[in-house]
């Protein structure tokens, strides 16, 4: 178990794709300051903070639940960018990469909570 949350792939990944989705976000019609822009940036900056605090747990098991909390909001985070595709408040050229990204980091999540259990 890793106790530096630095070294890790998953949290260089989350680390990267919250900047960028607050970069991405930031022209959001004013009216979505405290709608869906806000949801987006929580959702990305959970993922990363996360893994941080699961990396600093004494054991397995709560490391495990911490990235799986960091799993879900990486998934709501893929979501949540292709909703604000759909709905124009993100072009598609801006949140397809970060929809990718997101889909790189769940598997890095998945893959590191696979390695703790075994």
């Amino acid at each position: 178990m890793s106790n530096d949350h630095r070294k890790l792939d998953a949290f260089k990944l989350a680390d990267q794709l919250a900047l960028g989705v607050y970069e991405a976000t930031q022209d959001f019609h004013a009216s979505e300051k405290y709608g869906l822009r806000s949801q987006i940036r929580r959702a990305a900056v959970s993922v990363p903070t996360n893994i941080v605090e699961g990396c600093a747990r004494d054991s397995n098991k709560e490391y495990a639940h911490f990235l799986s909390i960091a799993l879900g909001s990486a998934r709501e985070l893929i979501y949540l960018i292709g909703l604000s595709v759909r709905l124009k408040l993100l072009d598609a050229p801006s949140g397809q990469p970060l929809i990718e990204l997101g889909g790189r980091i769940a598997a890095a999540i998945s893959a590191l909570k696979k390695s703790i259990r075994t």
